[in-house]
């Protein structure tokens, strides 16, 4: 693309409107534009309508693409997605100029990427998923990790990010549990905030080096029965408010999300995307939310032929617009009926105004009005530079949680361990070589995966049968019995663990155990008589009892990116310490769930017969190679009136030989309030990192907002009473102490 093209600006508008307030040029836009323009900005279309490239570097675009946005488009999906990243900038230049050529009013479109590991595209860093973030516990790095991401996005010529999820996590029988940010509110209200800072370049870059975030699925997605996508989800009014809506509320006021995306199922029977509460009442007008919103793929027309609460295409339509969805995603039969409709309910062209206003207000606080393109030359420098390469090794180093050390089998040593035994079927191709580069020429590895956990079939995956997993088994059992020590891979993959698109895939499970052979394969290692290390990796919590029992140690390494086997091998070898921390909550059977940490105290008081009672691991559980001890937890007042702070304050000390990094958890018990509480509820932590000997004092302030529930009365507010103060290395693993609001 020319130079001049890659800085030009757009002339259509007014030359004073640039100097204008956004509210403004909106406005003066609006004016201008005729209903079928306002409803073609209420659109996205997916760049498989028919959009590439020819030998010569070319646009081509089908018939029936062109015949999509001739009206104008609120922007395209994943442009560009399996090029290179200067192709891909060269092709969004392109596409972004026919749009603006052929608008009468010279609009651009915006183009939308997913961000589940990194920027969903060729050439782009392959950061691990939101999951292993939130085993950091630690904000920051999620901000620097999405601050890459956003940067990597817009020198493609992305816009925009359906990403990240706000959702609470608590069942792992559904098949996208990585793409949040765990089962706890404060904790991933945290992990969301830093990630739509993060990509919106804190939004001072939204307008020329970031992109914006939609934040999603608004609201209770992660909830639905049976952990079956597209299920039912049932939620109290009082655990909507309380526990799931804080992380939304927070991206929109706390980090000013650009997009809200809404969710594919229903809320008590109200389908999400027909909610008017939940998009107008609260978003907009409790929250003040001035940002679009947009259906999940298809789902305005799903409100008639799967959720049937409308009996045809024009009423889900209505339905839709009416409740306050701005954008309709991918659907060819909904909103595009709505200039008819309009002609017959007039009613409805005010709302037709505002869902157009907010898609061209987002346009104009990302510049594209201003600077519609990118510079292609640029693209290459900022997709995987050495600067983002190592920053995708520091997160997957900062998330691996140490589950288990028998007798401090970790880390290994080259002069005790000369020979490693890497086993398993989640040993991937690159493992062997990024083992070796990590430990050096001191240790010499064998490599054997033995076999596989499916057939490999994305959409409808078979199970291998153990007569097909034999002769692999014993491949890696022979493998190991030529070694001091084995590494043992095991888990789950992308084909056990994924999304269960509506018409063509399944990705949810009926059990959380481990799949196929590997346990079988665990027990033949361990008959060898040498230490055997699990590497568990996995894109949903999996009930591992057997391994938790026997294994002489255990690192959760979830679904980490492209530096995850180095980040493993550096920790294995005593080149990292680890510092992770379990985002949920491991239970020891299905028959157990639901149970996440902070269940209702009641809920604890009966256990199961014939099994040991309480989580296999519990939230917010990591070990290290180092040790730390709490002491003197002090708080500021005993006694505080309603409305005020206090502070809680502990003393850390690093006793070990290591210096390390420690996650100092505060959790706020309840004991007595007008409705039954939580056992417990995480309200804040912070992580710590400490030389050996080396004592810290960390302290908190405890705000009124923490302490408050909704009450029998469903007034949001702080009740008078007792309240206890818990810090400590997990949710198990805790000082306390007392203090009464009066």
């Amino acid at each position: 693309m020319d130079t001049h093209l890659a800085q030009a600006t757009l002339t259509n508008l007014d030359s004073s409107a640039s100097a204008d307030p956004i509210e403004q040029r909106v406005n003066a836009l609006l004016a201008k534009m005729s209903v079928e323009e306002k409803v073609g900005q209420m659109r996205i279309v997916h760049a498989q309508l028919g959009v590439s490239l020819d030998a010569a570097g070319e646009l081509v675009l089908s018939e029936h693409f062109k015949q999509q946005v001739k009206h104008g488009i609120a922007g395209i999906k994943n442009p560009g997605e399996h090029l290179p990243p200067e192709q891909a900038a060269r092709i969004n230049n392109l596409l972004q100029k026919y749009l603006v050529e052929n608008s009468r009013h010279g609009i651009p479109g915006m183009f939308v990427t997913e961000s589940y590991n990194g920027v969903d595209a060729a050439g782009t860093t392959d950061f691990s998923r939101p999951i292993n973030l939130a085993a950091s516990w630690n904000p920051d790095l999620v901000e620097r990790v999405w601050d890459q991401v956003g940067r990597e996005a817009r020198s493609r010529g992305m816009h925009m990010c359906h990403s990240p999820e706000a959702d609470l996590i608590r069942d792992p029988r559904f098949g996208r549990m990585s793409e949040a940010f765990g089962e706890d509110t404060h904790l991933v209200t945290e992990m969301v905030v830093a990630a739509v800072k993060g990509v919106q370049g804190n939004g001072q870059g939204l307008a020329s080096t970031h992109i914006g975030a939609v934040t999603k699925h608004f609201a209770g997605y992660g909830q639905v029965e049976g952990g079956r996508n597209f299920a039912s989800v049932q939620i109290s009014e009082r655990d909507l408010v309380d526990q799931i809506l804080p992380p939304f509320k927070a991206a929109v006021q706390r980090a000013h999300t650009l997009g809200i995306m809404s969710s594919h199922g229903d809320l008590n029977g109200i389908a999400c995307h027909g909610n008017h509460h939940l998009l107008t009442e609260i978003l907009r007008e409790q929250w003040g939310f001035d940002g679009y919103t947009v259906s999940d793929a298809n789902d305005i027309g799903r409100l008639f032929y799967f959720m049937a609460v409308a009996e045809n295409e024009d009423e889900a339509a209505l339905l839709g617009l009416r409740a306050g969805m701005n954008v309709d995603l991918y659907n060819e039969d909904c909103y595009v009926r709505l200039p008819q409709l309009a002609e017959k309910f007039p009613d409805i062209i005010p709302l037709i105004d505002q869902a157009a206003g907010n898609v061209l207000r987002a346009k104009f606080r990302l510049g594209l009005f201003d600077n519609p393109y990118v510079d292609e030359k640029a693209a290459p420098e900022i997709n995987r530079s050495p600067a983002s390469l190592a920053l995708a090794l520091e997160s997957d180093l900062d998330s691996l949680i140490l589950l288990k050390n028998e007798n401090g089998v970790l880390p290994l040593s080259p002069e005790k361990t000369s020979t490693v035994a890497l086993v398993g079927p989640l040993l991937k191709a690159q493992t062997l070589a990024q083992f070796q580069a990590a430990a050096g020429p001191s240790v010499t590895f064998r490599a054997e995966k033995g076999f596989s956990l499916t057939n490999g079939e994305i959409n409808y995956p078979d199970l291998l049968t153990p007569e097909q997993c034999a002769e692999g088994l014993e491949r890696a059992v022979q493998t190991a019995s030529q070694a001091d020590a084995t590494v043992l891979f095991v888990g789950g993959d992308e084909f056990t663990s994924k999304e269960a698109f509506f018409d063509f895939a399944i990705g949810d499970r009926a059990s959380i155990d481990l799949l196929g052979s590997q346990v079988e394969l665990f027990h033949r290692l361990k008959a060898l008589g040498k230490p055997v290390i699990v590497v568990l990796k996995h894109r949903r919590t999996l009930a591992i009892n057997e391994l938790a029992a026997e294994a002489d140690a255990i690192i959760d390494a979830w679904d980490p990116g492209e530096q995850g086997d180095t980040a493993i091998a550096m920790t294995l070898f005593g080149q990292s310490v680890p510092s992770g921390k379990l985002p949920c909550t491991v239970p020891r059977t299905i028959g157990q769930l639901p149970f996440h940490y902070s269940q209702k105290k009641i809920n604890y008081k009966k256990g199961y017969m014939f099994m040991e009672n309480g989580p296999l691991y519990p939230f917010g559980f990591g070990l290290s190679y180092t040790r730390f001890h709490y002491e003197n937890l002090q708080l500021s007042r005993d006694q505080i009136e309603n409305g005020a702070s206090l502070t809680a304050s502990i003393k850390l000390t690093n006793t070990g030989s290591l210096a390390g990094k420690e996650v100092v958890q505060l959790y706020i018990q309840d004991p007595i309030g007008s409705v039954v509480r939580p056992l417990k509820e995480l309200k804040a932590f912070r992580k710590i990192e400490l030389q050996p000997g080396e004592t810290k004092t960390v302290t908190f302030e405890i705000t009124p907002e923490m302490l408050a529930c909704t009450g029998a009365d469903m007034v949001r507010k702080v009740e008078n009473g007792d309240f206890v103060v818990q810090i400590g290395s997990s949710s198990e693993d805790v000082l306390e102490a007392g203090f009464r609001v009066v």
